[in-house]
């Protein structure tokens, strides 16, 4: 095997930076495989040497962003662009990072030139590996994607990954096993080799080396296989949970001894001292080819040391001048075994560090069995004593309730209790409580961006109250909404919905509202379809209260004719103000600004997650487009027209088929179009074309120069753009540019959401749940906005 004096150019090319800090049992929280710290290597072309350059996330400042530092110069070098991470691994030639939020991971060569090789705001990446030119990483499903130089093509979930010189493992979540993948070039098919190894041991994480691996087994005890020409396996002691954190070199590993955080090292045919640690405790390490940099705990410096180390102006166990270093990502999120000291300031007061777990402690043995006493105890005799009374309390109760039903008739039917709004529909909970809406106060940098599974448990489940039963909206006279509407004069005329036409009317009492007529005449042979969709909003309507949802006043059926009477929306549709021609050659709505747009979609995402997630039971609404989406006296968005609404099945996994599809071209679900099965997911897909045309100020059908004189669709004409990550030639020219890097930033999200939300499949959209927190981030970034931006990354 070749020593590191003697290695050639093709050994180095495989040179890799290798991960530390093993998370420790299941139930604990860890930062898993990543770290704050990497190490690039760069071998020469010409000679056998090879330039090193650490890398780092800054604590203490507003932007926890990344700097690089070479041993032979004497400052750091910030890198662009000045945005948040999370974690950082280095390779051969290059590095990447975890964007905070883990939505994007974005590399850069050796001359810190970025590129963005990741992007999915639906599945954030929470663990990042790098061996070599591999870059693999852990999704927060625990799913395992490799970026570049492989793939691994099996069945999750993963408890870690690591990568190593040209194959990577993993430990599988459900037998934690090791499962191996790719080819070492130098140490043959060291993957299959290494899972070989592993087979029928119990892990609770790997790392991998060179031509061997190391981790941590379900009983705490270091277990290393594969080469070892050079004593890389030989752990010099190795009782269980001695480690916390390994890191492995190319023939070295290394280890964080649990109780002082202390490091030993073994291997490098002998030549890999410890001296220049004796006394430091370590807060993560991480390995090169044949040295090893630690964070130590005393001031959160890095150190570095072993035989491949450059002593030059930064020998072995001298700090690093690259400043304070964050030990981990700054979350929002509870921290199951504690918080790490001094995390508000090490996060500039935006979230916090969460330590990692210890093991837990085993349970003391149980007591020697005692016999119980011969007699009961006093104590016993009151406890039979107060059992035996409150048992013959509750049997007279019993009685007495037996004897009421009997008496009034309940049992038998005599008396009616009311169901809600539609008869096929279950009895719905009281509940005056409302669903909350409210935007966070502070943008958070890693809370946001995502999946918030969790957020249905915070949030108040919001029901129907039971005084909305059948028909209990306000009843109006038809003579009443006739004179209100002057006659359903053309000058009142303000829309068009589902069944009909909306006029603004005026109620003796002074009221503005909105009055739907169904349509009648020439078209009464409709009624049918008419009714249906009266019907529909009328029962919705009756039983929905949120604040992002128009409000129904009342209703009037007299002969053939059907009305419905809702909240008058002053401004108007948001579609009038995207695409009117007034407005458009005006230009000079309010709405033409990145902020107020912004927040008019969170609205209506907000009312739509409603229906999903909140209502009793839910509602698909299956017409979500702009026309839909109206806006109040304050410009805050409503949801409207339920005509075409139907009732979500109570499992959200569960796929149903209606008598036929319903929507707008341009906004109708692809996959409920062709395959006519309806999900919620319908809903996100109509208003990922919303998104488009706040973005684009396009219709979801339109004509263009460009397209010529054939129509082409929105989501056609602006997802290849924004896959290049070109986002801003598409923006509407009415806005304008983002004002300033936050902004920017919010634009950009907004669009890869808008992206994802259009995917042609609805198991690859993600929830509203997931867009209200996206957009929920997006308005922070626009009302909060910093000095981070995202324009100047360059997309794949």
């Amino acid at each position: 095997m070749p020593t590191p004096s003697s290695a050639s150019p093709i050994l180095l090319l495989l040179l890799t930076t290798l991960i530390s800090t093993l998370p420790p049992p299941p139930s604990a929280h860890s930062f898993g495989g990543a770290t704050t710290i990497a190490i690039i290597s760069t071998p020469s072309t010409t000679t056998t040497t090879t330039t090193t350059t650490i890398c780092s996330i800054v604590a203490s400042q507003p932007t926890q962003q990344i700097q690089c530092f070479k041993p032979n110069q004497t400052t750091p070098i910030p890198i662009s662009p000045s945005i948040s991470f999370d974690f950082i691994s280095g390779g051969v030639d290059f590095f990447c990072g975890v964007r905070s939020g883990g939505a994007a991971v974005i590399c850069w060569d050796i001359n810190f030139t970025p590129k963005r090789i990741y992007f999915n705001v639906t599945s954030p990446i929470k663990d990042l590996t790098i061996g070599g030119s591999q870059v693999c990483a852990l999704t927060s499903l625990n799913d395992v994607v490799c970026l570049r130089g492989g793939s691994y093509f099996g069945v999750g979930p993963f408890r870690t990954v690591s990568s190593g010189l040209g194959f990577s493992c993993g430990v599988v979540e459900r037998n934690k096993s090791v499962v191996c993948w790719g080819i070492n070039n130098i140490y043959g098919n060291m993957g299959l080799k290494t899972e070989s190894l592993f087979r029928n041991i119990s892990m609770e994480s790997v790392v991998v080396g060179g031509g061997h691996a190391c981790g941590i087994s379900s009983f705490g005890v270091v277990i290393c296989e594969g080469d070892n020409d050079n004593g890389q396996l030989n752990v010099p002691s190795n009782s269980s949970y001695e480690f916390s954190g390994l890191a492995l070199g190319a023939n070295h590993s290394c280890g964080i001894r649990r109780v002082d955080r202390s490091v030993i090292c073994w291997g490098g045919n002998g030549e890999f001292s410890s001296d220049s640690t004796n006394g430091v405790s370590f807060e993560s390490i991480v390995a090169g080819f044949d040295f090893t940099c630690g964070l130590t705990s005393v001031n959160l410096s890095i150190i570095c040391w072993g035989p491949g180390w450059p002593n030059g102006l930064y020998p072995a166990g001298v700090a690093l001048p690259l400043g304070k270093i964050l030990p981990g990502p700054c979350l929002q999120e509870n921290c199951e075994c504690g918080v790490y000291p001094q995390s508000q300031e090490l996060c500039f007061g935006d979230g916090n560090i969460c330590r990692p777990c210890d093991v837990p402690i085993m349970p003391s043995p149980p007591p020697p069995f005692q016999p119980p006493p011969s007699s009961p105890s006093r104590g016993l005799r009151r406890g039979l004593l107060a059992f035996a009374i409150i048992g013959s309390v509750g049997a007279f109760l019993g009685i007495c309730s037996i004897i009421y039903f009997l008496w009034t008739g309940v049992c038998f039917g005599k008396k009616k209790i009311h169901n809600s709004v539609q008869p096929t529909i279950t009895v719905l909970n009281n509940s005056n409580s409302k669903h909350s809406s409210s935007s966070p106060t502070i943008f958070s940098r890693s809370s946001t961006l995502v999946r918030q599974g969790s957020r249905l448990m915070r949030r108040q489940r919001s029901g129907t109250s039971s005084k909305h039963t059948d028909r209990a909206a306000e009843e109006f006279l038809f003579s009443d909404l006739y004179a209100a509407t002057n006659d359903f004069s053309l000058e009142n005329k303000i829309g068009a919905g589902s069944f009909g036409i909306v006029y603004k009317g005026k109620l003796p009492d002074g009221r503005e509202v909105a009055i739907k007529r169904g349509e009648i005449g020439a078209k009464l042979k409709k009624l049918q379809e008419k009714e249906s969709a009266f019907e529909s909003e009328l029962a919705f309507l009756s039983r929905l209260h949120h604040k992002h949802l128009v409000g129904l006043v009342g209703y009037c059926e007299e002969r053939d004719e059907r009305l419905l009477v809702y909240d008058y929306m002053k401004n108007g549709a948001l579609y009038d103000h995207l695409h009117d021609k007034n407005n458009v050659e005006k230009d000079c709505s309010l709405v033409n600004s990145w902020k107020m747009r912004i927040k008019i979609a969170l609205d209506a995402s907000r009312g739509i997650e409603y229906l999903h997630n909140y209502a009793v039971p839910p509602i698909i609404h299956r017409d979500i487009k702009s026309s839909n989406i109206l806006l109040d006296a304050t410009w805050t968005a409503r949801v409207s027209d339920f005509g075409l609404s139907l009732l979500s099945p109570q499992n959200d996994e569960v796929e149903f088929k209606p008598q036929k599809a319903a929507g707008t071209v341009g906004y109708i679900d692809p996959e409920y179009y062709a395959l006519n099965v309806l999900t919620p997911k319908s809903d996100v897909y109509g208003f990922g074309v919303v998104l488009l045309e706040l973005l684009t100020g396009k219709k979801a059908i339109f004509k263009s120069v460009e397209t010529g004189s054939s129509p082409i669709a929105l989501v056609d004409y602006a997802v290849p753009v924004i896959k290049l990550g070109e986002v801003e030639t598409i923006l509407d020219r009415r806005v304008g540019p983002p004002l300033d890097s936050g902004e920017a930033e919010a634009v950009e999200l907004v669009a890869y959401m808008a992206m994802h939300c259009v995917n042609s499949q609805g198991k690859d959209r993600p929830t509203m749940t997931d867009i209200v927190a996206n957009l929920e981030r997006a308005d922070a970034l626009c009302n909060y906005s910093r000095s981070d931006s995202i324009s100047s990354i360059v997309s794949e």
